[in-house]
């Protein structure tokens, strides 16, 4: 049986926990703070003990052995194994927040300097530079924002996807929330006819056929729609074919409920006939769970493409 690998790295306090706990529910074996150095031992050795589902964190805890882990993960490659590479962030403010709550020391951090904001700061910034290899081969998840039940789905989502097949997240945003730093690109559709102002549809979102109708009868959604779906077919073959595995196309409005949300189940629907595709909606998902990869603002039905901790 194949072996299924998912490797986590990232920033430190970016939900790592978490995400192993996801993949633990999901089945798969989990080690936290695996040194680099032994990837290729350790796969090789749950591989003979016929275990086909395993997860494994890394991150600067084992700062000295991180240059070795990408030519591990080419060993792993030339072998036949194609590991899922999943990267959490989150911004340097929201990662100083979660440090000062929970009291914990950085791992980068040394005894004999000064505390304080400062230092932190230092820190993540020189983790961000250890780590900035690995966050560019890996699927980048942001969770500045996100509740744990929201990364837990989004990282169940992305092992379901089969390793080798690009696949392309469409993931809509409000830009007073901020911007998401886990996007490949970004579209700004602010300039768009704004449903808020429609009394009617202001309770609604991007996802409900009102909303959808009204926008579709505006030109310059018509447009806007149109030009990011053909910049897009027009790059996403080479892209795929210098072996990117995922792809985060951002669609941004004012709050993240009406055009964004709009246009990112218009992409999906578009692009899901011949992409593996997924869906997030960050503004909304930050209310309820993370959506399923079905249009609800369509009138018809459209073809959409298609895991114990130690």
């Amino acid at each position: 049986m194949a072996l299924e690998i998912v490797l986590i790295t990232g920033m430190s306090g970016s939900g790592k926990s978490v995400a192993l706990h996801a993949l633990e529910d999901a089945g798969y074996y989990c080690v936290d703070n695996l040194p680099p150095e032994l990837l290729s031992s350790f796969v090789a050795l749950e591989h003979r003990h016929h275990s086909n589902k395993v997860a494994i964190a890394m991150d600067a805890r084992s700062a000295t052995g991180l240059p070795q882990l990408p030519g591990q993960i080419r060993q792993l490659r030339q072998q036949g194994i194609a590991p899922h590479l999943i990267f959490l962030d989150a911004s340097t403010g929201t990662l100083v927040r979660r440090f000062s709550e929970t009291r914990r020391r950085h791992p980068l951090s040394q005894e004999s300097r000064a505390t304080g904001r400062g230092a932190l700061v230092q820190d993540i910034e020189s983790e961000r530079e250890l780590l900035g290899e690995l966050r560019d081969k890996s699927h980048v998840i942001d969770t500045s924002n996100l509740r744990a039940s929201q990364l837990q789905s989004y990282i169940k989502e992305l092992i379901a996807a089969p390793v080798g097949q690009m696949t392309l997240v469409f993931q809509s945003f409000g830009f007073k929330h901020g911007l998401p730093s886990d996007s490949d690109f970004v579209f700004d559709v602010r300039m768009l006819p704004n449903p808020y102002y429609e009394p009617d549809l202001r309770p609604l979102t991007g996802q409900d056929l009102p909303v959808a109708d009204f926008l579709r009868q505006q030109p310059e959604a018509l447009r806007m729609r149109a030009d990011i779906q053909q910049f897009l077919e027009n790059w996403l073959p080479v892209m795929a074919a210098n072996h990117r595995s995922y792809l985060t196309v951002a669609i941004g409005c004012t709050g993240g409920q009406h055009r964004s949300v709009f246009l990112v189940e218009e992409l999906t629907r578009h692009f899901s006939a011949n992409w593996l595709t997924l869906r997030r909606h960050r503004s909304l998902d930050s209310h309820g769970p993370a959506q399923a990869a079905k249009p609800q603002a369509q009138p018809q039905d459209e073809p959409q493409a298609p895991t114990r901790t130690s």
